[in-house]
């Protein structure tokens, strides 16, 4: 199931990228090469990013600019990146944070 939008009323047809393979929490997944890694995951119906320290509760997008953490995910075995501001490199192997992470600090 593909989410993504094929032909926006006001921007029109995305432009031709190449499509580039992640792997996420072991499942490889098609995505545009350098596009936000969270528009990627949202396009294959991957809506929680994170779990909570305290509660364990899941996380996905809200802010979308990079200023939150609710997006956080380990990205190539480092915790806390922020996927809405990093963009997708083919091979990226991408798994949901809980807690602070794999190596990560109390914030």
């Amino acid at each position: 199931m593909c989410l993504r939008v094929e032909d926006h009323v006001v921007l029109g047809k995305p432009e031709e990228c190449n499509v580039v393979t992640i792997t996420v929490d072991g499942k490889e997944l098609q995505a545009k090469e350098g596009e936000p890694i969270l528009a990627a995951l949202v396009a294959n119906g991957i809506m929680i990013n994170r779990y909570t320290v305290k509660r364990n509760e899941p996380r996905g997008l809200f802010c979308g600019i990079g200023q939150c953490t609710d997006c956080a995910m380990v990205v190539n075995g480092k915790p806390n990146v922020r996927t809405c501001v990093t963009q997708v490199k083919a091979g990226m192997v991408i798994e949901t944070q809980r807690g602070v992470g794999k190596g990560g600090e109390e914030r």
